[in-house]
This record gives structure tokens, sequence and C-alpha cells, in this order.
């Protein structure tokens, strides 16, 4: 699982964070901000459990979370999440290669 932070003032600016879940660990993801979840291993299904606090929100800059993260998001993730091929993906993570490289 992971979300990216969103449009805050440098140094926390599009940050990422990612953790992998075992069985009966939880993760709560921030109010709006871009998140994902990802099993790795198709043979082992996963339950996730989802409560929603607001309908609200709020406002960001997709592009910039999803492709300009510090760390970036793993290639494997953005592909199947997008349905690209990973060099597609290396392209667009290289057009914020100095956000994520300062």
């Amino acid at each position: 699982v992971g979300f990216v932070t969103s449009n805050l003032p440098a140094p926390a600016r599009n940050k990422f964070f990612s953790k992998v879940l075992n069985k009966g660990d939880v993760f709560v993801f921030p109010v709006g901000l871009i998140h994902f979840q990802f099993n790795p291993n198709p043979h082992q299904p996963a339950v996730a459990i989802a409560a929603l606090s607001s309908q609200n929100p709020g406002a960001i800059t997709i592009a910039n979370a999803v492709f300009g993260s510090d760390p970036p998001i793993s290639d494997d993730v953005l592909a199947k999440a997008f349905q690209v091929e990973k060099n597609t993906i290396d392209w667009l993570q290289a057009q914020f290669w100095e956000n994520n490289h300062n």
C-alpha cells in the first residue's frame, strides 16, 4: 500500500510513503491523498476493508503526485494501474527527474 502527500511546501511536497502489509495489519490513508493497494501475488487473494470519512477530498495535482513522487512509485504498480508498458512509466517519471533528484 502507499500514498503520496499533496502540494505541501518543500521538502514535504509529493513525498511517497509505502508499506508491505501482512495478515492483520492496518494502514490508514490520509483524507484526499493519492493512494493505492496492490497485491503482488495473484495466487493468494487479499481482503481490504475501507471506511470513508468525507465526501470532499480536496484537490491534488495527480500527475505531479503520481509521476513526480519522492521516492518514485514502483514501475510495476504504475504500469498495472494505468495499463501501460513499463517503458511508458519510465518516460513519464523521467519528465519529473529534476523533482526526484534534488
